[in-house]
């Protein structure tokens, strides 16, 4: 067995297990995990936001003190892009150089910037292709030229919709997360845009993912150099192997730690009983019994904690049957059972 199909063996039951024991059932999980993904796609290009700053800069309007503006508007442009980028995966949207250009736009709109070039005037704001040059970093080398990028684009797209519509006919998982890796990996490598193409190219991968309906991928922050080493060892060996066999060995990271952490939270949840709660427990039922309609945000601000250690003593006290959730997320109330 080679080494990447040991890796999508691995892969394939790591998400076998995430599937069985419900992770996804969570308290607006869809959420919480799409803000996740945001956060550390602009980490990696160096905003400093966390995932509680972006959860209350998305939802109440609450910016970041101490925060770079261009850091809270680069992630607000990559969330619009995202919501756009999952309404169109879910119409199954063919692929597109008006449709990439569109979301390069929103991903660059509040921080982009026009530029005059001897080859002519362009905008990354609107989603306007590079008409200069550009390398790798300092010493880098050099990206495709300018010239052939729409050329290039053409052909992307082509290849792309001939697999989704292969994928679309004869679904495949593992099929699935290789196109949306590999997709990735050529848009890098293309680099169409003068600024923003790692945030697009991770969109993309995530928008083919959430198309054929796969737990979307995400690179961690901490990981970044080995991210960069594996896009670089794809581009230098022209191969697509080095990149396939970092993402899928990072997915199931990612997603082992996952069930790890929730596996201890539910263990912690079945040892304990009723009086046993955490203090942070009972606040947080002392405040849901003052009001009933209190949001998921308004309780991450008043027991000051983040996101995900709210969501976990949510879904431990609904595990033991102390707490339900009646209705939908906009118009619903929390309900303390006797």
């Amino acid at each position: 067995m080679s080494e990447i199909d040991r890796h999508i063996k691995e892969l394939q039951a790591v998400l076998n297990k995430y599937r069985s024991i419900g992770i996804s059932e969570q308290i607006d999980y869809d959420k919480f995990y799409l803000y996740s993904i945001i956060t550390h796609s602009t980490a990696i290009e160096g905003s400093t936001v966390t995932e509680v700053e972006n959860l209350l800069l998305f939802d109440e309007g609450i910016s970041a003190k101490g925060k770079p503006i261009v850091e809270q508007l680069m992630n607000l442009d990559l969330k619009h892009a995202y919501e756009q980028s999952i309404s169109w995966a879910k119409e199954h949207k063919p692929f597109s150089i008006d449709m990439l250009k569109n979301l390069a736009a929103l991903v660059m709109k509040n921080t982009g910037s026009a530029y005059s070039t001897l080859m002519g005037d362009f905008d990354s704001s609107r989603g306007d292709f590079r008409l200069v040059g550009v390398t790798a970093g300092a010493g880098g080398r050099s990206y495709m030229n300018y010239r052939k990028i729409p050329a290039r684009l053409e052909d992307f797209c082509n290849e792309v919709n001939r697999r989704r519509e292969m994928l679309m006919q004869h679904p495949d998982e593992i099929e699935t997360y290789l196109l949306s890796f590999d997709a990735h990996n050529i848009l890098v490598s293309i680099h169409p845009w003068v600024d923003g193409n790692g945030r697009m190219s991770r969109l993309i991968m995530n928008h083919l993912q959430v198309e054929f309906g796969l737990i979307p991928t995400k690179v961690l922050t901490e990981n970044k150099a080995a991210y960069i080493e594996a896009l670089n060892a794809s581009r230098e060996k022209e191969s697509m192997l080095p990149f396939r066999d970092f993402m899928l060995c990072e997915h199931t990271k990612n997603l082992a730690n996952e069930i790890s952490q929730y596996e201890k939270t539910m263990a912690d949840g079945r040892d304990d009983d009723t009086k046993e709660m955490s203090d942070r427990q009972r606040i947080i039922l002392k405040m849901i019994a003052a009001d009933d309609t209190i949001t998921i945000n308004e309780m991450i601000q008043k027991a000051g904690v983040s996101s995900i250690t709210l969501k976990r003593d949510l879904a431990v006290l609904q595990a033991k049957g102390i707490l339900k959730r009646e209705g939908g997320r906009k118009f619903g109330r929390w309900a303390i059972m006797e």
